[in-house]
């Protein structure tokens, strides 16, 4: 196994600690998965909610101030660790949150939910800070590589290719077209990956994420043509993960047949415990809950009473409330069967490499 360079950045071992919201991969996570080689993301959506900053009316102001809050305990844990943030194009202060992450330290952007056109813009300040857009097709990263060239004259540092089939969270595909069996994540992988050595002339690191567990799937993702992959369900029962135990424990008690697609507020599928989602409509539509954060561009629940507040239903659930709160997860998180340390993950992931930490000496 290669190192894995992304912009200036050499990674020791070529994995991005997926994003998940809401506070579920936050300093913690972060900073040890930096401290261990990998690239560790705070994922940006909703980290106002669970804030000291936050009084329950100052969403937009407190949010981008609880990222540079997470960024700098992340670097307190890996002040040498490439650490990141994952920042969803369909939140409604994008713009403001992208730039958060540029003031607070971040190396990495991995943006997604949405096609991140205008990130280069909102980053050119910070011409250190690594890009990296989330995609499902060929033909997203073709229009990303265009309007990037064109309008800034940049490429990404890296791609994320993202499989619907088997990863958690939101999905950037269609409800109709996920799980059919046709889409091929890895002929997707060299796809993306000969389009820009043919029309750019550049070896584009790819990233294949979702469906990602154990030192086999790294192993065949490689050998696929991947130059790194993306976890994210794998660190949540870990003792380093920001969750609340009763969140883990969820991971811990699910079975596969547990774990479906939704329908997001925000106009996105996404993959979830679906076991609950009713319960998590009647506390919100039932309980006359009204948007209080407004905190997506395009919201089916505030424009009309859709569904549920996702963004409040990931926060009960970060805290524990197992019967209210929306549990996000990949087609994997089934195969989670302790609790153990994001260090023990990478020694099974890569243990024959005898990784060392990155120290702040």
């Amino acid at each position: 196994m290669m190192p894995l360079s992304i912009g200036k950045y050499q990674i020791p071992y070529p994995i991005i600690q997926g994003g998940m919201g809401v506070r579920i991969s936050a300093a913690k996570l972060a900073g040890n998965v930096a401290l261990c080689g990998g690239v560790g993301l705070i994922a940006t959506a909703g980290l106002a909610l669970n804030s000291p900053l936050y009084t329950g009316k100052n969403f937009f102001t407190a949010d981008p101030e609880a990222l540079k809050a997470e960024l700098r305990k992340a670097y307190e844990i890996a002040p040498d660790g490439i650490i990141g943030t994952n920042c969803m194009v369909a939140v409604s202060n994008y713009d403001d949150i992208v730039r958060a992450s540029c003031e607070g330290g971040a190396k990495v952007i991995v943006s997604g939910a949405g096609l991140p056109m205008n990130l280069p813009k909102l980053t050119e300040d910070y011409p250190d800070v690594a890009l990296v857009p989330i995609v499902s097709s060929l033909k997203a990263a073709e229009l990303i590589a265009r309007k990037w060239n064109k309008s800034h004259n940049r490429m990404p540092d890296a791609v994320v290719v993202e499989d619907p089939d088997t990863a958690g969270g939101h999905l950037g595909e269609k409800l109709e077209n996920i799980g059919t069996g046709q889409y091929d994540q890895y002929a997707t992988v060299r796809a993306v990956k000969e389009y820009f050595r043919e029309k750019w002339g550049t070896d584009m690191p790819v990233i294949a994420a979702g469906g990602i567990w154990d030192r086999a799937d790294v192993e065949f993702a490689l050998a696929q043509g991947a130059d790194g992959v993306q976890m994210a369900s794998r660190f949540v029962c870990t003792e380093e993960c920001d969750a609340e135990p009763a969140f883990k424990q969820a991971y811990l008690d699910c079975t596969k047949e547990d774990i479906g697609l939704i329908m997001s507020p925000a106009g996105l599928p996404g993959r979830a415990i679906k076991g609950n989602i009713e319960q998590i409509r009647a506390h919100d539509v039932d309980g006359n809950i009204h948007c209080r954060s407004a905190c997506l561009k395009k919201c089916a629940y505030r424009e009309s009473g859709e569904r549920f507040c996702i963004v409040h239903a990931l926060d009960r659930a970060q805290r524990g409330d197992r019967e209210t709160g929306l549990i996000f997860c990949g087609t994997n998180a089934w195969k989670a069967e302790r609790i153990e340390t994001v260090a023990e993950i990478f020694d099974e992931l890569f243990g024959a490499m005898k990784y060392q930490q990155v120290s702040g000496k």
